[in-house]
């Protein structure tokens, strides 16, 4: 019994000590004083709160805070050009934790009376320093506000370091207050010295021709110094996928003359690389690909994409070998060779096709001039006809030569996969005559714009128009491949309709007597969709939206109407969208579910 006893009382003492330490545990991180700003605007209060600091946690921080108050307060305003303070202090000792009201009037502020700012040497002339003179925070009439002046010494010196006066200083900076008359002068005189110019360019010449080097380089030597050419260069290198890394210095301590001379370390990309994904569209169902890349096959800088996919719906390959001519970004010949079955509407097709290309990229507009050599077959798809059960089975081949032109252009705001306004362009036309070795005679036109704009931080709206025509004469109409016509329908179209299930029809009769339609695709398409978003969580926004259009014959449009709502996840790789449409225009109305992943363009 007296063992039971003294073990509860040691039990009881120990349960204390825990609560006591536990309680002081909590005591020591809680606050000892807390404080309230009266009588302040918002950029002088934040200011002085910034001054004064955290509230203090033990009775030691909250005496020197009690101490240091009106000092740090008195400072926090003076930065703020306001040297006339009054300040009442009022402390209650009672509360827990103690509270204090500072009560501040800020008076009458100092104003700069003259401001003398003068850049020079060379960088008088330089007008980019006369467009950093030009908005310069502070001028004369106004409050005195340190903290800009010391933000415009910075802003003098680092642009001097980004366009090459590496010898600039400040020749004199000086703060004279007269505080009883309210009055300021500030004198700010920046010496730049001389610019020094780009040098040579020193490299290993096994990496890659002079040529190619030259047209990267957006500089020439004697040219002045400016570290956004740098910038640009050693972009444009690492754009090319040649190399895994660049590392371009400018070597200072080797000046000569006021050249800086540069070395250029080139780090070779891998050999070969290899990506293999799977994926899911809600148009071509599962897919699997695998792609394989060279990015530098010899010192020309010619390189190779071969892309291999698989889906039910869509089997392809197709092999790009690239070759530089002026440019090794912006001026490229493209080898194309392609093989790829696809399903059209009602239409299975087979395609091979050869080609070649020049790319030409100007003032953002991307240029292209193609050649290419298409042999399609093509029949109604083995499901659709009795008779058609042999797979591979085609009741047309056509072989087209197809010369032709494109420009593309794109401008976005903002961020690249989920920008707040922007406009994608593009527009092609392709051609073929009998008379130069195609089956058929034809013109084809096509155009898609698309264009992004925001209102407000949340609201944004996505609209889109695709058009296309092909000219050919009317007996010839047959020979009209499907992957030239154009088709309607599914997530990239129109979103209330199955994938390419809208077309130009025609009525065929089957062995048992009975009639079937096939869409087989139409010579016009017309399209055009509006979609409004709006963004109710950071990562979230829902969507509504309506999808207008055909694919139709000459002479024979027929107006499909699809509308929408959607919910957007956004990610660094685009946007996750599942979305649902309805087919309004049909008579028997039909709801579809898309998913898709990526921006508008």
């Amino acid at each position: 019994m007296k063992l039971t006893s003294m073990l509860f009382t040691s039990m009881r003492g120990g349960l204390v000590l825990c609560a006591w330490l536990a309680l002081s545990a909590g005591a020591l991180g809680a606050e000892t004083l807390s404080y309230r700003l009266t009588g302040l605007d918002k950029p002088l209060r934040r200011n002085v709160e910034a001054w004064l600091g955290t509230a203090p946690q033990s009775e030691a921080e909250r005496a020197s805070f009690l101490v240091a108050a009106r000092e740090r307060v008195e400072e926090g305003l003076q930065a703020l050009g306001y040297y006339h303070p009054e300040i009442d202090f009022e402390l209650d000792r009672q509360a827990v934790p103690w509270r204090l009201e500072i009560r501040v009037d800020a008076g009458e502020p100092v104003r700069i009376a003259r401001f003398d700012v003068q850049v020079i040497g060379e960088a008088a002339d330089d007008p980019a320093f006369d467009q950093l003179l030009e908005g310069l925070p502070l001028k004369a009439g106004d409050i005195l506000h340190h903290g800009q002046y010391e933000a415009m010494k910075t802003s003098l010196l680092s642009l001097g370091q980004r366009r090459g006066y590496f010898d600039a200083r400040i020749e004199t900076g000086r703060v004279a207050v007269e505080a009883a008359a309210n009055r300021a002068e500030l004198q700010l005189h920046y010496n730049s010295g001389q610019r020094y110019r780009f040098g040579a360019l020193r490299y290993d010449e096994q990496s890659l021709f002079t040529e190619q080097l030259e047209a990267l380089q957006p500089f020439r030597r004697g040219d002045p110094f400016q570290l956004a050419s740098l910038q640009e260069f050693q972009s444009q290198l690492q754009r090319t996928g040649y190399f895994s890394g660049v590392l371009v210095q400018p070597r200072l301590d080797e000046a000569d003359n006021g050249e800086v001379p540069l070395d250029l370390e080139l780090f070779p990309a891998k050999r070969h690389s290899f990506e293999v994904g799977v994926g899911y569209s809600t148009d071509t169902e599962e897919r699997v690909s695998m792609v394989w890349r060279t990015p530098r096959i010899n010192r020309h800088g010619h390189s190779q994409e071969t892309r291999l996919e698989y889906s039910v719906i869509n089997p392809s390959g197709k092999v790009t070998y690239n070759i530089p001519l002026t440019h090794p970004l912006d001026d490229v010949l493209q080898l194309r060779a392609r093989l790829e079955q696809n399903e059209f509407g009602d239409l299975e097709s087979d395609q091979q096709e050869v080609g070649v290309r020049r790319e030409l990229r100007r003032n953002g507009y991307v240029y292209g001039f193609s050649l290419r050599a298409l042999n399609e077959a093509w029949g109604p798809q083995s499901s659709v006809l009795e008779e058609r059960n042999r797979p591979g089975s085609r009741d047309r081949e056509d072989t087209y030569l197809l010369p032709g032109f494109s420009v593309s252009h794109k401008s976005r705001q903002g961020s690249l996969v989920n920008p707040r306004a922007g406009l994608s362009q593009y527009y092609q036309v392709e051609g073929a005559s009998e008379q130069a070795g195609s089956d058929a005679s034809l013109l084809r036109v096509y155009a898609k714009l698309v264009g992004v704009t925001s209102m407000a931080e949340r609201h944004r709206f996505v609209g889109r128009v695709e058009a296309g025509a092909v000219y050919m004469s009317g007996s010839q109409r047959d020979a009209l491949a499907p992957s030239l016509n154009f088709f309607a329908g599914g997530s990239q179209s129109l979103r209330g309709y199955d994938y390419q299930s809208i077309g130009h029809e025609v009525t065929v009769t089957r062995p048992n007597g009975e009639s079937r339609t096939l869409v087989v695709g139409g010579d016009r398409l017309l399209l055009g969709s509006l979609e409004y978003q709006y963004r109710f969580l950071d990562n979230w926004r829902g969507a509504v939206f309506v999808d207008a259009g055909d694919a139709f014959d000459d002479g024979h449009f027929k107006a499909n109407y699809g509308v929408g709502v959607g919910l957007h996840y956004l990610t660094p790789v685009g946007a996750v969208k599942l979305e649902v449409a309805n087919s309004v225009s049909e008579d028997d109305p039909s709801w579809m579910l898309h998913i898709n992943i990526g921006a508008e363009f």
